[in-house]
């Protein structure tokens, strides 16, 4: 491999986020590297894949959300899956999680209305969601005062690994059995 593939390399590694192409030439470029162009970090990109594609490896080189990260591979989810269990104490409240719910599939969405669709106060799970940089401050309504409109995050998509509002899941996809009314039809 070559040092602009191992730069590369290095740029996705050490990012909290998925690295979109366009950063990794503009980072390149700024430290000196000459002759970045798209094609070219594509091809580095696909050879980093190539090497972490390899059964050696515990992670994948992934494209998520128009951008690449390192990602563990699936048959190692039990075991991640423990650890982030282990580490859940930074866990969203209920309140956070059902705020989160509605401004991802609303979105974007005011203040007023997911207090309208949960029927209580949402200042401090806002803020906390803010904080947390899962939600964004999208723009502002055309509405009377200007209030602000909210949105998920780059950070929420690479959390959910998914790459547009369309890959959240249905609710007919979650719908369980039980939780259905009357007898079933035959």
């Amino acid at each position: 491999m070559n040092s602009t593939t191992l730069n590369i390399e290095a740029l996705i590694f050490s990012s909290e986020q998925s690295v979109t192409i366009f950063e990794i030439m503009q980072v390149l470029q700024a430290a000196g590297e000459e002759n970045v162009t798209e094609d070219s970090v594509k091809e580095h990109i696909e050879s980093i894949k190539q090497k972490y594609d390899d059964a050696n490896f515990a992670i994948a080189l992934v494209e998520i959300n128009k951008g690449y990260q390192f990602l563990t591979k699936k048959e190692h989810y039990q075991l991640v899956n423990q650890l982030q269990i282990q580490r859940s104490k930074k866990r969203l409240s209920q309140s956070a999680l059902e705020t989160l719910a509605i401004i991802a599939y609303k979105q974007p969405i005011t203040k007023l209305e997911v207090e309208q669709i949960r029927g209580v106060n949402c200042d401090y799970s806002i803020q906390k969601l803010l904080e947390k940089e899962l939600i964004t401050i999208s723009g502002k309504a055309e509405t009377i005062g200007k209030p602000l409109l909210y949105s998920t995050s780059t950070l929420f998509m690479d959390y959910f690994g998914i790459s547009s509002k369309s890959q959240l899941p249905q609710l007919k996809d979650i719908a369980a059995e039980q939780n259905e009314i009357g007898e079933k039809p035959e």
